[in-house]
């Protein structure tokens, strides 16, 4: 293996599958270009159809051998939430990699979800958290199964905490406070997941990755100057603080397929900033290991989407 984790090191996933949200750009494309070209059979669980087309599209034409789907999934819908879900175990006797990366940042103004959810909120994790609740029974069937939650160094901005009596920032919404406490709410969610997983003995794991600071749409919500800051047009200036996007999918990429990853790990490039660079194991906040904003977070969610865990005891 290299000494600089790439996309060549992900080992060959023939007979794999993986469902990939948020595959048709950006770091879902690239994860799932990566997993179709070393063999797996991908799905693209996408809002826009029309755009998971056109992803599909490229991935076959990079890989002749790709094989690829699309399920149509609205994480801002709990309805489609489930309708995708039960797509995904029809179609999927085998669930090897369920891959939570699609998601919204910034969003300018305070908007809700079709169920009534902040939506920053309701996209960025309690969709995830049905969604992954939804399929754990193909996972858990599957020996050496994952669950790669996409989460961001902004988990650590802000207050750095959960604020369980204004989670979905009714009072002073603020675009990136917001943002914010969803990522630290993808790291809570993976770290009391993988306990429970790991008190049932199940042969599935839970791992979290962030992809540093990437050129992708994510930033269309952001400021003008972010904006044009952002543009791969500028990345012979901007390469020091921030990367294309094929390079932030390693970290979840790694996270996924590395072999010698374990349960609870934390993937996403190096250094003090960890802005850019090829994945390593890393630390998150504090806050994001309190074991007691995990399991409140966690029964919260079950309360808000309506989808319980049973078979996963609750962690100790």
């Amino acid at each position: 293996m290299s000494t600089r984790w790439t996309a060549t090191d992900v080992p060959d996933q023939a007979g794999r599958t993986a469902v990939v949200t948020g595959a048709s750009g950006g770091l879902g494309l690239e994860t799932a270009r990566v997993l179709a070209a070393r063999g797996a059979e991908v799905v693209l669980a996408c809002r826009d159809a029309a755009k998971a087309g056109r992803a599909a599209e490229l991935i076959r034409a990079e890989s002749g051998r790709a094989s690829v789907r699309i399920v149509r999934l609205d994480l801002a819908s709990l309805a489609s939430v489930r309708e995708a879900a039960e797509e995904i175990r029809s179609g999927c006797p085998r669930l090897d990699l369920l891959i939570n990366n699609a998601g919204v940042m910034a969003v300018p103004v305070r908007r809700c979800s079709e169920d009534g959810f902040e939506l920053t909120f309701a996209v960025n994790h309690l969709g995830h958290f049905a969604l992954t609740g939804l399929v754990l029974d193909r996972l858990l069937q599957t020996p050496g199964s994952r669950i790669v939650t996409v989460a961001s160094i902004g988990h650590r901005m802000g207050s750095g905490a959960m604020h369980f009596d204004n989670l979905e920032f009714s009072r002073d919404y603020h675009p990136w406070h917001s943002y914010w406490q969803s990522k630290l709410a993808n790291l809570l969610f993976t770290y009391e997941l993988q306990a429970r997983l790991a008190a049932a003995g199940a042969a599935t794991s839970a791992l979290a990755a962030h992809p540093g600071n990437a050129r992708t749409g994510l930033w269309r919500h952001t400021s003008r100057v972010a904006r044009t800051l952002y543009r791969p047009s500028l990345a012979w200036l901007t390469f020091w603080f921030a990367q294309s996007a094929r390079t932030g999918a390693l970290a979840t990429l790694r996270a996924a397929a590395d072999p010698d990853a374990r349960g609870g790990d934390y993937h996403g490039p190096p250094g003090r900033l960890q802005y850019t660079g090829h994945p390593v194991r890393v630390e998150s906040s504090a806050a994001s290991h309190d074991a007691y904003a995990q399991q409140r977070l966690w029964e919260t969610s079950e309360q808000m989407t309506g989808v319980q865990y049973g078979s996963l005891a609750r962690s100790g």
